[in-house]
């Protein structure tokens, strides 16, 4: 199998938003219109918001009421980003929100999880509702997903035109989905070509972000050779959990270019279409799967 090569173009900023976000709607929405502000001041061109940047409740049924129609770009959540998609003219990886699932009322007892992207004119571009919901008790955490939220149904990947740069291939995916490989592959060998950059926003528990949250994030980079954004979650929240962070960007050899281990703020970096291709070039792995 061929691999095409993202075309020749300059390279883009990109940048992760890390949060430690509460349990009051209006005061996450500022918080992230404030860093998506501060990214595009520092010439970012794409965007990604960590998971559950509007809400983190004292439980896990707090999220119910603030659940949003899709398609709804005027409610709060979508509304927020929308304005800020076209404010600062840059692509917006829309963390995750409460989504109602198509046909149920609103609230309900069940939600989806979802990312909405939102191109730089306000459009929406994408949606994608995680696929697998976390389920951990080592004795002293407990958290499962599955109580609230309803799995979503296939793999989405896009393209996302950057003005006076590439058009990227971006694969979307959120927090456990990490720990599945086969759903990056099937977002490469799935579409038109292969992933130029990987979303992974985030709540990573402190716990399992120690022992697992780079190491996976740069594994998925190695194995697709493509470029991992991943904003997460990072600190002691109001409820009580603390969250890893590190939000970092990877890039298609494994090496780490940002990291910001905790509290708010950005990890940034440069994104080169020419190291894409170099990697794929020098070690040609993408073309020599067999299953």
């Amino acid at each position: 199998m061929s691999t095409p090569t993202p075309q020749a173009a300059r390279p883009v900023t990109v940048a992760a938003i890390q949060m430690v976000s509460g349990p009051r709607l209006e005061e996450n929405l500022e918080r992230a219109g404030h860093w998506i502000g501060e990214a595009a001041r520092q010439g970012a061109r794409l965007v990604s918001l960590p998971e559950y940047f509007c809400l983190m409740g004292h439980k896990d049924t707090d999220k119910l009421p603030y659940a949003e129609r899709p398609g709804d770009v005027d409610a709060p959540i979508q509304g927020a980003l929308r304005r800020a998609a076209r404010a600062h003219g840059v692509w917006i990886l829309g963390g995750t929100l409460p989504m109602a699932i198509d046909g149920a009322s609103v609230p309900a007892e069940r939600v989806r999880n979802t990312t909405c992207v939102f191109a730089p004119d306000g459009t929406m571009a994408a949606r994608y509702d995680k696929l697998h919901l976390f389920c951990y008790d080592n004795g002293r955490e407990r958290y499962d997903e599955g109580r609230v939220l309803q799995a979503g149904e296939a793999p989405v990947s896009f393209d996302a035109p950057i003005a006076d740069g590439p058009t990227l291939r971006v694969g979307l995916s959120i927090c456990y989905d990490l720990r599945f490989p086969e759903l990056f592959r099937a977002m490469s060998f799935g579409g038109p070509r292969p992933l130029d950059l990987i979303s992974v926003p985030a709540a990573f528990t402190y716990t399992t972000g120690q022992a697992h949250w780079e190491l996976l994030l740069r594994a998925r980079a190695v194995e697709n050779q493509a470029y991992v954004i991943a904003a997460a979650q990072g600190g002691t929240h109001e409820n009580g959990r603390r969250t890893w962070g590190h939000s970092l960007i990877v890039d298609p050899w494994g090496e780490v270019l940002a990291c910001l281990p905790e509290g708010e703020g950005l990890a940034i970096a440069r994104l080169d279409p020419a190291r894409i291709a170099q990697v794929r070039e020098q070690l040609p792995a993408l073309q020599h799967r067999r299953l």
